[in-house]
């Protein structure tokens, strides 16, 4: 193993023969650099894409601050190095490193992995490659860091299931800190690698696959999947936290240019409106707001810490924040006068949206405006759940349109279960209704930007059992809207057909996936999640080579058929999916579970939150103190 003074001499020499070397210099403003040889022990957080991409994520960003306020931890930094760089690392034997201390990630004891999305399968392979740690757990010894991997496909961790030793299913704000201590407990008494794999499995939230077995029918289905070791849970529950710890403030400022130079501050988490087909919204359940004053506190405190010059204020619905109102006032005023942008995503389709934003027009004066009505026909928001009407939509694009934004972008999707061309026309027929109302309103100068992606059914969600639209279909219906958007003023943008089959194999896949993904990354597939390096080609040969088929993986599955992530408990009962599933082929609605609980099973999960935290903002039902009482009202959720 390469030591880090061998790394940093190497880099010194090679580091300007490439693209943007900002990207691997490290150095930046607010990166936490701690003594190596006196911190007890050592953790990697490691993003499988490239810097730009990785250094925003707001996840590893918490598990960086929460870790290297730990006397006796580190946490530093790695991520996928570009094409350019990759070569000269493999040229020069340069392994993967950490930007704070050049260490090669080998020498560290814990690497963390964060895979929010499926497409970055092939990268954490390559990453551990380059790093010079065996892809396979069952090859790694205690010589080798424990592999860990958190983050939305975990949800899922079957195709993966080979090559990480335990997944963090849920969040990770606590469980981390578990992981460490049950680290230092095995390292000090220099006990076998399936002992630490033993205490990790007993912690909650934390799923260890090789202590699992699958056995499969004749028909290709699972048959069973079958805890190997006794004390084993059966099932893994998601975990989450109680209430959301206080707000990174010390934010990491690049080198360079990235995607999202900002701060980030999470004011909610969950969401209570019930999109069937939104995995996002159903495995961050329950609701959980922050304070009004600590949002405003910590935008103030990062500011000052980094010198950004915008402010994202995250949920998976902003305008459901009980105190959206009084919060973006006492912003604002914070801000008075500094010119600096406010963004607020996820907004939803009415009126106040834009009475809100207006609140913050000092910040982004003639900027854009955000919707997503997922679908254009009221029949299909009957059965995604979507409950807004065209008439609200085209109230709201007015609104937008006469408080002063001249371009508007809607959001839809197509694919979803029982939708017809009719359907698809509806969206291009909304979209022209949609430019028309705004150059009425605001003249020729408003555009429109359709973003149209293509649905896949994912785990843990009320569609997970249905099918994918074929390829053909799904080039059918983006011909459909690229002849019929074909205008000026509009500009379409969609996902390519194959890219979402990908997405759909790898999110919906079994255990024996992982052949296809290591055989793909063989053939020389990485990057799956960039337009101009995904190649179709290459995993085709892959499933071929393997003897499985993309099909199986894309298709209906039965009410009764063992799922791949059934060992994974988000929180929710199947009985609630599967009424949920039965309501959508009536294309009938539920409303926000705030006014109507759907006893989905979430907070029966969380018995123990209960009672360790009455009275909190989870704003759900079933644990709103009565009127007038401080007792937890109980339900059957």
């Amino acid at each position: 193993m390469r030591s880090s003074r061998e790394i940093e001499a190497l880099l010194e020499r090679t580091l300007l023969t490439v693209q943007k070397p900002g990207r691997y210099a490290g150095g930046e403003l607010n990166q936490v650099v701690k003594p190596w040889d006196t911190t007890r022990t050592h953790v990697a957080l490691v993003f499988p894409d490239i810097y730009d991409i990785g250094l925003p994520n707001l996840g590893l960003a918490i598990l960086y601050d929460a870790l290297n306020k730990r006397p006796d931890a580190l946490a530093e930094r790695a991520y996928a190095p570009w094409l350019d760089m990759e070569a000269v690392m493999r040229r020069e034997g340069i392994p993967l490193f950490s930007l704070e201390s050049k260490h090669a990630l080998a020498a560290f004891d814990i690497i963390g992995i964060s895979i929010p999305y499926e497409t970055l399968h092939t990268n954490v392979l390559n990453l551990l490659d380059l790093a010079q740690i065996p892809q396979l757990s069952r090859e790694r010894t205690t010589a080798h860091p424990l592999v860990i991997a958190g983050g939305h496909s975990a949800f899922n961790p079957e195709p993966m299931a080979e090559f990480i030793d335990a997944f963090v299913v849920g969040e990770g704000e606590e469980v981390i800190h578990e992981i460490v201590d049950a680290y230092q407990a095995w390292k000090a008494v220099a006990a076998p690698r399936k002992d630490l794999l033993m205490a990790l499995s007993r912690i909650p939230g934390v799923y260890v696959p090789s202590f699992y077995r699958v056995d499969y029918a004749a028909d290709g289905t699972i048959a069973e999947i079958s805890a190997q070791e006794p004390g084993i849970p059966q099932k893994v529950l998601k975990r989450v936290v109680a209430e959301l710890p206080p707000p990174v403030t010390d934010f990491i400022v690049p080198s360079i240019d990235i995607v999202h130079n900002r701060v980030a501050v999470e004011i909610m988490r969950g969401c209570t409106r019930g999109c069937r087909f939104c995995q996002a919204g159903m495995i961050n359940r329950p609701v959980r707001e922050r304070p009004p004053e600590e949002v405003a506190a910590a935008v103030g405190a990062a500011l000052k810490k980094t010198g950004y010059e915008e402010i994202a204020l995250l949920s998976l619905s902003s305008s459901d924040y009980t105190q959206i109102s009084s919060l973006v006032d006492s912003i604002a005023a914070q801000l008075a006068g500094r010119h600096l942008t406010i963004s607020l995503p996820s907004l939803r389709i009415d009126s106040f949206s834009a009475e809100l934003m207006d609140r913050l027009k000092d910040s982004r004066p003639g900027g854009g405006f955000t919707l997503a009505p997922e679908a254009a026909t009221e029949r299909m928001r009957g059965i995604i759940n979507k409950t807004v009407t065209n008439d609200q939509l085209m109230d709201t694009a007015r609104a937008v349109f006469q408080h002063g934004w001249t371009t508007l972008k809607l959001y839809f999707m197509i694919g979803h279960p029982s939708e017809t061309l009719d359907d698809v026309q509806a969206i291009a027929d909304l979209c022209r209704a949609v430019l028309k109302e705004g150059r009425r309103i605001a003249g020729g100068r408003v555009k429109l930007h359709a973003g149209v992606s293509t649905f896949i059914p994912k785990p843990h969600t009320p569609f997970q059992w249905v099918a994918c639209d074929s390829l053909d279909k799904i080039h059918e219906k983006q011909a459909l809207l690229m002849r019929e958007l074909r205008s000026p003023g509009i500009k379409l943008s969609w996902t390519e057909p194959e890219a979402t089959l990908l997405e759909a194999w790898l999110s919906r896949g079994d255990r024996r996936l992982g052949a296809v993904i290591h055989r793909a990354w063989q053939l020389g597939a990485k990057f799956d999640a960039w337009q101009d390096q995904y190649r179709y080609d290459l995993w085709v040969q892959a499933f071929e080579d393997c003897g499985l088929e993309p099909d199986f993986y894309t298709r209906s599955r039965g009410r009764d058929e063992i799922l791949p992530w059934d060992r994974i408990d988000s929180g929710l009962r199947k009985k609630f999916l599967l009424a949920e599933l039965e309501k959508s082929l009536a294309a009938q609605t539920r409303g926000d579970c705030r006014e109507d609980c759907a006893a989905c099973g979430i907070l029966p999960a969380f018995n123990d939150l209960r009672a360790a935290v009455p009275g909190k903002a989870w704003m759900c039902p079933e644990v709103r103190p009565k009127r007038g009482s401080a007792r937890v009202k109980e339900s059957t959720g």
